[in-house]
């Protein structure tokens, strides 16, 4: 059995409530609840997960989520509760677009898509998708981490697919990376596996070694081709 890709990770200054916010906006359940941390359930088995950071975001993402919808209705209503919830429109460039750019109650950009059905299948969220100066090279990458094939690529776009739950899909953008990501992803070996093991295949597949400031923690922050952060967990 593959490493698999189990959770995507937001920083928030106050995860309790980006959570809840969250939580309202997917129609998805808290999970769980500590101090410093709070949960909320994806799809087939994936977490939505607030980690506490002190700093408050500082630049437009390079991670961001796709919200699905099934018509033009349900995306109008996903916007409405979006924005009753506390969530903004936003401009980020797009111009002329069938899908709506919002920003979360921390400033998180996400959009909401019209109807598409590729994304019949994924639950809420349709996609984590990752800005990126070579998207298909980025795709063939974090195939080699999570085992999902790559189902569409092109010079400005690559995605990979899941049976069930959001893509990961890599668009092209010009902009360098600056800072650390406020969203990343967790991948974590199968509880057969063994965390070093893994460490050192994905560091011999292309990844290096990433500090964000941990300190005696059961996991290996590491950074992939283009510097994305991502966690590899313990075995599960």
């Amino acid at each position: 059995m593959a490493t698999r890709w189990c959770d995507v990770v937001v920083d928030a200054v106050d995860p309790a409530a980006l959570a809840r916010f969250w939580s309202a906006l997917l129609e998805r359940p808290i999970t769980g609840e500590s101090a410093d941390e709070v949960d909320v359930a994806l799809a087939d088995g994936m977490e939505l997960v607030f980690g506490t950071v002190p700093e408050p975001k500082s630049v437009k993402d390079r991670v961001h989520l796709d919200l699905a919808s099934s018509s033009p209705e349900d995306q109008a209503a996903i916007v409405a509760r979006a924005v009753d919830l506390g969530a903004k429109t936003v401009d980020v460039g797009q111009g002329d677009v069938p899908w709506v750019v919002l920003a979360d109650p921390e400033g998180n950009e996400f959009c909401v898509l019209e109807q598409r059905d590729e994304y019949a299948h994924t639950g809420p969220v349709a996609a984590v998708v990752v800005d990126s100066f070579d998207p298909p090279a980025q795709a063939a990458f974090w195939a080699g981490v999570v085992g999902l094939p790559v189902i569409g690529e092109g010079a400005d776009f690559a995605s990979l697919a899941r049976e069930a739950g959001p893509s990961l899909e890599f668009v092209r953008v010009n902009e360098p990376k600056v800072v650390k990501n406020r969203i990343h992803l967790d991948v974590a070996p199968p509880a057969d596996g063994d965390l070093l093991i893994e460490v050192a295949r994905l560091e011999a597949w292309g990844a290096v070694r990433a500090d964000v400031g941990q300190i005696d923690v059961p996991w290996v922050v590491l950074a992939d081709r283009e510097g994305n952060e991502f966690c590899v967990l313990t075995p599960r």
